[in-house]
């Protein structure tokens, strides 16, 4: 891994000093840096890619200088529209580094959902007139970034940096987790399992969740047909239960959320009641970091997530949840009326050490779940 200091040292001489995106696991050194090292003028974590792009673009037009924009290559999705109506040479012509963590790599083994966004994260690069480079040696990368800010000057427009793993992290991630009387999200979701029984349809989150989520649905002996792990599209995994709960109205349909993709596209929260899913308990487990990739802080402790939900129009308790009986009173009192139930459960950080990692076909997961629905 390349030392953090010595390259964000090397961008102050280049007059770099704003930061700005999601993180990601395979820069997650890079962004604790940030976390640690740079205050909330130069440094602003984003809901989403695409706010981030926006951010920096602001940034550009307020001062005149070269802003750095990091993320998942999941998120060039998010990012696609700003970069293509906004940043653009042929729009406004706003100059930007993208750092990009190459999840899915092609010569890397890596999980189902990061394979064809590693597959085309040099492609879309390309298609959108994005100049870039591969930073795949330790000894380079302070080099190329001088090539990116020196490029995106050049040009007047986003260019790209692409890390492969172990470039800007440690090949191991490192986690120390505070001690805390509260819930962990396997805690919480077994709780509600213990109410919702074997017949309601289960959904869970990106990141951490789906592992968890699965062996408890295997300890309580709830069927395969019933549970969808949103491995991917992170932050959609509630407009996934809400196609379902719309579908099927006589189902009970249980979306386990994480408080990091909550905020990523909350404008989901008003669609949710908008069409009255109210078959459908939403659960956030906000541990208040972006945990799946490096503990870096989210909003979810930051942001009313209650009053969010209120205002939205959902059914909720009047404060977060913070212990197992209230959680499970919270669930057994929804009496599926004309709306769904949002609950803010506040959880501690980590997974267990023996927590077995996510092993699913997902076609035969999505064939099970469709043969259990589709009666």
């Amino acid at each position: 891994m390349v030392d953090q200091k010595q390259l964000f040292d090397a961008l102050g001489l280049q007059g770099v000093d704003f930061f700005t995106g999601v993180p990601d696991s395979l820069l997650n050194d890079f962004c604790l840096y940030l976390c640690k090292n740079f205050d909330n003028v130069h440094h602003v974590m984003a809901a989403n890619e695409g706010n981030a792009i926006g951010i920096a673009a602001g940034h550009y037009l307020a001062t005149g200088s070269i802003p750095v924009v990091y993320m998942q290559n999941s998120g060039i999705g998010n990012a696609t529209n700003p970069l293509l109506s906004l940043t653009h040479s042929c729009v406004y012509g706003i100059p930007m580094i993208l750092v990009i963590g190459w999840r899915g790599d092609p010569q890397v083994s890596d999980h189902a959902q990061h394979k064809k966004q590693g597959e085309l994260t040099t492609i879309l690069m390309n298609d959108m007139d994005i100049p870039y480079d591969i930073l795949d040696a330790d000894e380079t990368v302070v080099e190329k970034f001088y090539w990116a800010v020196a490029k995106a000057k050049e040009i007047s427009s986003p260019v790209a940096l692409i890390a492969k793993k172990a470039i800007l992290t440690e090949k191991v991630k490192k986690q120390v987790y505070a001690e805390s009387p509260l819930m962990n999200r396997e805690e919480a979701i077994s709780a509600v399992l213990d109410v919702m029984g074997s017949d309601a349809i289960y959904l869970g989150t990106t990141g951490r969740t789906t592992r968890e989520l699965h062996e408890q649905l295997k300890v309580h002996g709830v069927g395969e047909g019933h549970e969808f792990q949103n491995v991917g599209s992170m932050g959609h995994v509630s407009s996934v239960g809400l196609g379902i709960a719309l579908a099927r109205p006589d189902r009970r349909v249980v979306v386990f959320d994480g408080d990091a993709a909550v905020v990523m596209h909350m404008g989901a929260l008003a669609t949710n009641c908008r069409y009255k899913a109210g078959n459908m308990i939403h659960v956030v487990l906000n541990n208040g970091v972006n945990e799946s990739v490096g503990g870096q802080p989210s909003a979810g402790y930051l942001v009313n997530l209650t009053e969010v939900a209120v205002a939205c129009g959902y059914r909720t308790p009047s404060h977060p949840v913070k212990t197992r009986e209230e959680l499970q009173s919270v669930v057994k009192g929804h009496c599926f009326g004309d709306m769904p139930l949002f609950i803010d459960v506040h959880v501690r950080q980590g997974i267990r050490s023996d927590m077995p990692k996510l092993d699913i076909d997902h076609r035969a997961q999505k064939t099970a779940l469709i043969n259990t629905l589709v009666r």
